[in-house]
């Protein structure tokens, strides 16, 4: 098993963790999903996975309750398209690259009394709502195609879960498989927190994160200053934690306890809650 290995996702939303991130990591970019299998067979220690995707391998699989990518409602880059209304959607077009948003659209949708059918195609709106009436799209793909096409937003998923639950969404969760090494784990959740605080805290580097998100994603720097300001956020708070067991009995119909990682213990298998240090309530 890689113990130097971190998986990220390949968008802008875990720029504020990866930026310049100190110390002997290799990075290991990918889309959410893919990372999943990464993480599973050992490729990498931790990584940023679908909640969903946590839940499907819980058993294998322990979830770190400080960092992730978590809104306070819209979060702008998960977002559904379409040129008519939410109840006139017959099918929704559903990209490949994410389970949790692929999981949460339709338990949104059936709590507003609509059922359509998903069909899964590459992450491409044109061609999407070529063949549906919806289109479902995330990450980078998503704030440009709400820029050019803002007509066409039909629903941001964190802003309806916010509407539905009075929660914030936790999109993704970073893990780690239950059998790695504690002291391993630690150092990786260090040096991510560690960077998170000095995008926090320290607004050079806030701006030095800003500007090379804005020049790699080709979004001005206003527009990336926004996204981390108001939309998606990585320092997990209380809620989160409360909003990720949510997500696990009410969208994926799990009963048990989660294992949450917990610094403090060699083994992570039980499920009392961990240490706060750095969460914010």
């Amino acid at each position: 098993m890689r113990q130097d290995v971190i998986g990220r996702v390949s968008f802008a939303n875990c720029d504020p963790l990866f930026h310049d991130l100190a110390g002997h990591w290799r990075i290991l970019p990918a889309p959410p999903s893919w990372l999943t299998g990464h993480l599973m067979r050992g490729e990498c220690l931790i990584a940023p996975i679908p909640l969903a995707d946590f839940v499907k391998n819980i058993d294998t699989l322990q979830a770190i309750d400080s960092i992730g990518i978590a809104s306070d409602g819209g979060v702008g880059s998960v977002l559904l398209f379409g040129d008519r209304p939410i109840e006139e959607m017959r099918d929704i077009a559903v990209p490949t690259d994410s389970s949790t948003s692929r999981t949460l659209l339709p338990w949104l949708l059936s709590r507003r009394g609509c059922k359509p059918r998903l069909i899964e195609m590459g992450p491409d709106l044109e061609s999407m709502l070529d063949r549906c009436d919806g289109a479902l799209i995330i990450g980078d793909r998503a704030i440009d195609e709400a820029d050019v096409n803002s007509n066409l937003v039909r629903m941001d998923l964190g802003a309806e879960w916010l509407d539905q639950t009075g929660f914030p969404m936790v999109f993704g969760v970073f893990c780690a498989r239950q059998d790695s090494d504690a002291g391993a784990i630690k150092l990786a959740v260090t040096a991510l927190e560690e960077n998170l605080d000095r995008f926090e805290t320290n607004i050079d580097h806030r701006t030095n994160v800003i500007e090379s998100s804005s020049e790699r994603t080709r979004f001005s720097f206003q527009r990336i200053a926004h996204y981390f300001q108001s939309e998606v956020r990585n320092r997990l708070k209380e809620k989160d934690r409360d909003s990720m067991i949510l997500f696990a009995e009410e969208v994926c119909g799990f009963e048990g306890l989660v294992p949450w990682w917990d610094e403090n213990h060699e083994s992570s298998s039980n499920s009392e809650p961990v240490s706060r240090r750095r969460a914010s309530s």
